[in-house]
């Protein structure tokens, strides 16, 4: 039930793929790590022992349209960071504004996917444990994206 947290882009993909950039603050590391275990937690507790759903859930609108989601922010998260990480070549510095994919409507197409990937899984899932990861998402990624714009 808790798929989506397997194969979660930026937690287990995104950190093998980038080549060598700024360190992270370890106490950063340690927030983002605890608040990784216990959403991850929470999410999985809801799914496997609190919600029920009804035979045929996996074939209602709800959940197909949330799994549609789910797998078109992905698709947009996992292409915006091949283009991110490909920006510059090794050794060369400097600010460069990333071109194609999503970034031709957004400027944050990386953080519009992993937005629109965690509100689709809300959708799906249909628990007011997955409806607060999104609008947690929304908020921290909300605000990084609107400084990554200016």
């Amino acid at each position: 039930k808790s798929f989506s947290f397997l194969v979660h882009c930026r937690a287990l993909i995104f950190p093998f793929l980038i080549r060598e950039g700024k360190p992270t603050p370890f106490f950063t590391f340690i927030l983002a790590l605890l608040f990784c275990i216990c959403n991850g937690y929470m999410q999985g507790r809801s799914l496997s022992n609190y919600a029920k759903y009804p035979p045929g859930w996996l074939k209602d609108p709800c959940f197909i349209t949330g799994f549609i989601g789910w797998l078109t922010g992905m698709a947009i998260n996992i292409h915006s960071d091949h283009i991110l990480r490909n920006l510059r070549k090794p050794g060369e510095t400097g600010y460069k504004i990333p071109r194609g994919g999503m970034f031709e409507y957004v400027s944050g197409a990386n953080f519009f996917g992993e937005i629109l990937e965690w509100f689709g899984f809300a959708l799906a899932c249909c628990t007011i444990e997955s409806l607060a990861f999104a609008l947690c998402t929304l908020f921290i990624l909300g605000s990084r994206a609107k400084q990554h714009h200016q």
